[in-house]
This record gives C-alpha cells, structure tokens and sequence, in this order.
C-alpha cells in the first residue's frame, strides 16, 4: 500500500494549528477560504475524484483559481498523478499533452468559479508513468528537443523539498502573507505559492489582474509581505505614478528571466526596497537566490540555496554548465528519458554560469531552446507552424536577448513575393500560445549562413539583435 502522502501529512499539522485562520484572499483583502475551509472543499473533491482509478493522471487546467489548494489535497488524497496546465496553451497543444500523459480526466474551470470534471477517452490506456518504487504525484511540463511535449516526474518528496528549500533560504513564514499573481499552474508559483500554504501554512492572495496598477493596489489592500515576480512585473511598476502604502511588503523576488542592473536600480530608487533574484528549473526547483538585494550587476543570481550543491562541468572557464543536485530534483522526463540531464538527483541546465562575487550570474546557454519569462519554447515547434504556412519555402526560429523577458522570439523566413511579416504574425498569433509567437518575423531572400556554410542560432541573434529595448 502506498504510503501516506507527505504533503498531505503536512497539511494534517497546518490545518491543527490554527484551522479557522485565513489562509486565501483576494485582492481585496476578502477572505476566500479559510485552512478548515480548504479541507472540506477537498473533502467534497475527493468525492467528485472518486471514479477516477488510482494511480491515473488528471489534468487541471483552472487558472488562479482559489480552489487549487483542494485539488491538490483531493487528488493526492485519492493518490492519483496531477498535471497542472496554464490556460493560455492552444487546444491543439492540450489534446497533445492530454494524449502524451495519458490523462483519465480533465478539469478545467467555468463560469461563477464552478469546476468541471471532464472524462477522456477510456479506450486509450493510460501512459506507463511509474518507476518501480518513484510513483509520481506531479507531472510539470517542460520543452524537449522535438516539437512533441514531454514532461518531468516528480514525488511529493522532491515538491517538498523544494518548498522548504525556497521558505528556509528565503525566511519564508507563515506569519507572511503571499501575494500570487504569477501563475500557480507553473513552476515557480506552484512551488512559491501552493506547496507553502500546504506544507508550512503561508496564506496567500491569488490575482488573475496582471494590470500593474490593479497588482500594487491589491499589493497595498492586503498588505501581503512577500511578492514573487518577474522583470516585466518591477519595470511596469516603476512607470506608476502615485504608489500607494506597501510599507508591508518586505520582500520582492524576481524569477523567470536574468534581472539587469538598470531595472534593479531603478526599483530600489523608487521603492526603496531590493529586488531578490531567484534562479531556477522546473526540473529541480530553486537553484540560486540573491540572499542580499545588493549586487547589481546584469543576471546575478545570487548563491546555491540551502540544500543545493552545484559542480562546475569546467572549472577552469570563465562561465559553465553546472550539475545541480538536491533533493528537490525530479525523478526523470517521460516520455523519453534523458539520463544524461536530469537522473539520480541531478539536473544539468543548459544555462552557463560564471562566478560573480559571493554567487553566480547567467552568462549565457548552450541549447536552441528559447527561455521567454521561465517559459522554454521549443525553436522546431514554431518552425514547423512557418513552414505550413502558404508561401513560406524556409524558416528559422532564433531567441534575442530581452531586457525583461529573458529571450523573446524572432524568426527569420524565405517566402513568396506577396507573403509579409504582418500575415505570419497573424497566423502565429493564432495557431501558437502566446509566449512561442514571435515578436519580428524577418522576410529575407535567404536563411543567412557562418563562413563555414552553416546557419548558427545564436549567430542570428547577434545579426538581429533587438536595438529598442
């Protein structure tokens, strides 16, 4: 018999503590469920699960929905595998993941804050998912080296650990209070947001409104403590003009793209707080955190967090990969494997690190996968959408450098006299998820090539770099 789930235990010592405590807000500061409230709510879900097989996987695509923290316990209640979608994948994207995993059922949110439970196809077998011994309760997914998704085992062992990782290191408490307006369906607001609220009792504000004013207002509203954002996030705040009162927020953490020097500054000069940047994977979790807020200098990301260990693979250069172990590393990708990156407890980023004072910062990667906010897109998977594309003989698919977003995509093309950048943006725009559109498509009489003949990416992007930033 499988063995209790350890988050579920957790969860069991959060709800003894104080069970009528407030435990999800909304912006408003409106109280939407309380630690006792969150278990009935996955009581009555466990109910609604009950049909579904032990040991199968359900896709849950609902938002920031406030019922998160329940399907969670629900599911892993009833030992089944969980596969959080984000709601801005196209629905030939999900029917692929769907079919990739296997997924028994699919629920999705509707209107008024209802959930929906929707059945898959029974007469398709469920993906063999398990490890002798490492059954899944997580699958996150990530890009691989084709255009067909994959995704990344993890036990609720390894989602612990990387909780207690990111509280510890960070001084994380449940005397906080989160303010999640990054998506709780990936990684980072996953392990963020819903394992501390579980696991250790930090309540939280969920947010749908990516709107900066409508953020620092809520920000203010709730007097939430702790801000997990992104670039994007710090220099639309600085464009604001009459901040409202966050002398509550004690810590800002940026992740999902390098954070420059400039933005850093200009934030604190405005706010008078520090930025934290956060480096990780979803492979493994938190990698590196900038402990301080002091170190300005473009991609630092601070040192190991508590419980990581890096090896430099050379460390005689002035940057390299780094092989990260910790307990929070998943268990392997699924379908195809690939030992070689992520196995035993170790995961290889294809980031290139080089030290930077008492940490590290990013100097750069050495994969064609294209790192937009955190989101990797895969340069075959837009290429191929090109290349269908009436008119269209050749295609290219490159990341530019981006202050705020890491990388952003561009896309260098061959195509027939009457076929425009403008009419491929279009058709990007609606057969791709937001984040894998490109935002310059360059219409050129052929593919530029190196001496050597050969087309080279990262050459690409150095010939088209972006100026305006």
């Amino acid at each position: 018999m499988q063995s209790p789930d350890p988050i579920v235990q957790r969860w069991q010592a959060t709800l003894g503590r104080e069970p009528q405590r407030p435990a999800l807000l909304d912006p408003t500061g409106r109280i939407l469920r309380t630690f006792q409230e969150i278990d009935a709510e996955a009581t009555q879900l466990e109910a609604r699960f009950a049909a579904l097989p032990t040991g199968t996987v359900l896709a849950v695509q609902i938002g920031n929905h406030p019922a998160w923290p329940s399907v969670l316990l629900a599911g892993w209640r009833r030992e089944l595998v969980l596969l959080p979608l984000e709601t801005t994948i196209t629905l030939q994207e999900r029917g692929a993941v769907l079919e990739m995993s296997g997924a028994h059922a699919l629920l999705i949110g509707g209107p008024q804050e209802d959930l929906e439970l929707q059945a898959l196809d029974q007469t398709k077998a469920t993906r063999d998912i398990f490890v002798p011994g490492e059954r899944p309760s997580l699958l996150k997914l990530t890009s691989g080296t084709t255009a067909a998704p994959r995704a990344i085992r993890f036990r609720s062992q390894q989602l612990l650990a990387d909780c207690d990782q990111i509280c510890e290191t960070m001084g994380i408490g449940e005397n906080d209070l989160n303010f999640g307006v990054v998506p709780v369906s990936h990684s980072y607001g996953f392990s963020n947001l819903l394992t501390p609220l579980l696991a250790r009792g930090v309540p939280m504000v969920i947010s749908r409104d990516r709107l900066p004013r409508a953020i620092l207002d809520g920000l203010a509203r709730t007097r939430a403590t702790v801000f997990p954002g992104m670039p994007v996030f710090y220099q639309a705040f600085c464009a604001v003009d009459d901040i409202p009162d966050l002398s509550a927020l004690r810590l800002c953490i940026s992740a999902g793209a390098p954070l420059s020097e400039t933005l850093a500054r200009r934030y604190r000069g405005k706010f008078g707080r520090p930025i934290h940047s956060f480096y990780g994977s979803s492979e493994c979790g938190g990698i590196c955190y900038d402990r301080s807020g002091q170190d300005f200098e473009d991609g630092f990301v601070g040192s190991p967090m508590l419980g990581v260990e890096l090896q430099a693979l050379d460390a005689g250069a002035e940057a390299s990969q780094v092989r990260v172990r910790s307990a929070a590393v998943g268990d392997g990708y699924f379908p195809e494997p690939d030992t070689a990156k992520l196995s035993n407890g170790t995961f290889l980023p294809d980031d290139l690190l080089a030290p930077c004072g008492d940490g590290f910062r990013i100097a750069g990667r050495i994969s064609d996968l294209i790192n937009v906010a955190g989101k990797k897109v895969n340069p075959a998977e837009v290429e191929a959408h090109l290349l269908a594309l009436p008119g269209v003989r050749e295609a290219i698919v490159f990341g530019r450098r981006s202050a705020l977003r890491n990388e952003e995509v561009a896309a260098c093309v061959v195509a027939e006299p009457n076929v425009g950048e403008a009419e491929l943006l279009k058709s990007c725009r609606l057969r791709l998820s937001a984040w894998q559109v490109p935002k310059r498509i360059f219409v050129v009489a052929e593919i530029p090539v190196n001496e050597r003949g050969k087309t080279s990416r990262r050459e690409l992007a150095a010939r088209f770099a972006q100026t305006e930033q």
